[in-house]
């Protein structure tokens, strides 16, 4: 089978899919989770660096046009510390 290549929002790194976090828009309720759902996704390095540009320049919010609540955030956060 073919690997699965993903981009990061952040830093545009192509890496494989496991690589990196899922965030997803679930479709008919728009509430945004972490890597469970079918609807519209978002892929980021599990970095610091890559978070923090992600939360400070909204690029979570802008690629799945809707807003992230910080819950999100501090979640990421934790599952990175």
């Amino acid at each position: 089978m073919k690997k699965n290549y993903r981009r990061c929002i952040s830093c545009r790194q192509v890496k494989l899919k496991e690589e990196f976090w899922r965030i997803v828009r679930v479709f008919p309720s728009r509430q945004v989770q972490l890597n469970e759902g079918m609807g519209r996704s978002a892929y980021i390095c599990p970095q610091g660096s890559c978070l923090c540009a992600a939360q400070k320049k909204n690029r979570l919010g802008r690629s799945l046009h809707t807003s992230v609540p910080e819950a999100l955030y501090e979640t990421l956060w934790q599952r990175l510390a």
